[in-house]
C-alpha cells in the first residue's frame, strides 16, 4: 500500500513549498501579530491554482480533489501562514465560494473567528445551515489570543445573510474537509518545529560537544520524529477517504487530526525543552510555529472530541 504522494500531488506541494519560502518567511510571520498579514504569499498561492483545487474546472478551478491540496495545507501550516487557507480552499471552496478570502466559525467552540479583521467573506452556522455574510454585515470584535497573528474576533451578524446551505450533509462534510486540513497544518508545523529544534541543538554547545550529541536530547528528537511519522500517513489516508467517499472517511479524518495534535504537541514539548531558555522568548522564531500549534490543537474539535468519534466508530 502506497502513503504518498504521486509525481502531480508532489509537483504541486513543491511549488507551494518554494512560494511560501520566498514570501512567508518568519519575519513576514512576525509582521502579522501587530498588522494584518502581508498579502503576498496568499496572492501566489491563489495564482498557482492552489485556493481553487476543489473548485470545478467549469467554474474556473483545478476540478482536483483533498489528496492534491493536502500538502498544500501541511506546506502552509509548516510556514505558519498566516491566512485562512483551511477555511477558504477547503470549507468553502467546494460550496462554490471561491475567489475570495473567507473565514468560518465551523470549527469554533464560540463565536471566535480566526482572519476575522480582515477577511472578506464570513461562512457561519444558523439554525438550519450555512450562511454567507460580507465583512459589512457581521459585528468584529476583536479579541486577544494565544497566537495574534490568526487576528481573532467575536463576530455575530448584523443582517439576515444569505444562505449557502441547509442541508445537514453538506455541512457534515464541510467540518469534516476543516479537520482534514487543521491536521495537515498541524502536521506541517511539527515538522518546522522539529526542523528548528535539530539545527538549534547541532549548533549550541555544552561541555564542549553539541548538546545535539546527547542521548538525553536525541531521545526528546526521536519521540518527536516518531509521533511525526505516524500522523503522516493517517492525514494522506484521511484526504483519500474524504476524496474517494469511503465509508471509513470520518474515522479517518479524527484519527488524522487526533494523531496530528499529539505529534505537534509532542514536538512542542521537546522543542521547547531543548531550546531551554531561549525558546520560551518572543525574540526566537520557535514561538511563531508552538503558539500557531496551541490554537490548532484546539480547533476543529480537541484530542477529546475526536477520541470519541473513532471510539463510538468501533463500538466501544
Amino acid at each position: 500500500m502506497r502513503f504518498g504522494l504521486d509525481d502531480d500531488r508532489e509537483a504541486l506541494r513543491a511549488t507551494a513549498r518554494n512560494l511560501l519560502a520566498e514570501l512567508c518567511p518568519p519575519a513576514a510571520v512576525r509582521s502579522a501579530w501587530t498588522q494584518p498579514p502581508d498579502p503576498a504569499a496568499w496572492r501566489a498561492l491563489a495564482d498557482a491554482g492552489a485556493l481553487a483545487v476543489l473548485v470545478p474546472e467549469s467554474e474556473g478551478g483545478l476540478g482536483l480533489d483533498e489528496t492534491y491540496l493536502v500538502g498544500v495545507v501541511e506546506e502552509a501550516g509548516r510556514a505558519a501562514l498566516p491566512h485562512p487557507l483551511t477555511a477558504t480552499a477547503l470549507v468553502a471552496a467546494p460550496l462554490g465560494l471561491a475567489g475570495e478570502t473567507v473565514t468560518t466559525d465551523l470549527g469554533a467552540s464560540s463565536a471566535i473567528v480566526p482572519a476575522a479583521t480582515y477577511a472578506e467573506v464570513f461562512l457561519l452556522r444558523s439554525d438550519n445551515g450555512l450562511r454567507l455574510y460580507r465583512a459589512d454585515e457581521v459585528r468584529i470584535e476583536p479579541v486577544q489570543t494565544v497566537d495574534a497573528s490568526r487576528h481573532c474576533a467575536r463576530v455575530s451578524p448584523r443582517a439576515p445573510g444569505e444562505l449557502v446551505t441547509d442541508d445537514a450533509a453538506v455541512v457534515e462534510a464541510a467540518f469534516e474537509r476543516g479537520v482534514l486540513g487543521t491536521a495537515a497544518e498541524l502536521l506541517g508545523l511539527s515538522h518546522r518545529m522539529l526542523e528548528l529544534t535539530v539545527d538549534y541543538t547541532a549548533q549550541r554547545h555544552q561541555f564542549g560537544k553539541p548538546i545535539g550529541s546527547f542521548q538525553a536530547v536525541k531521545h526528546h528528537l526521536a519521540n518527536a520524529r516518531i509521533q511525526i511519522e505516524f500522523a503522516a500517513p493517517a492525514v494522506l489516508y484521511a484526504a483519500y477517504a474524504m476524496a474517494q467517499g469511503l465509508a471509513d472517511a470520518v474515522r479517518s479524518v479524527s484519527q488524522a487530526k487526533w494523531l496530528a495534535q499529539n505529534a505537534a504537541a509532542c514536538t512542542g514539548r521537546a522543542a521547547l525543552q531543548c531550546h531551554g531558555a531561549i525558546g520560551y522568548t518572543t525574540e526566537h522564531d520557535l514561538h511563531l510555529y508552538l503558539k500557531r500549534s496551541w490554537a490548532l490543537t484546539r480547533s476543529w474539535g480537541g484530542a477529546d472530541f475526536h477520541a470519541d468519534r473513532v471510539a463510538a466508530s468501533i463500538g466501544l
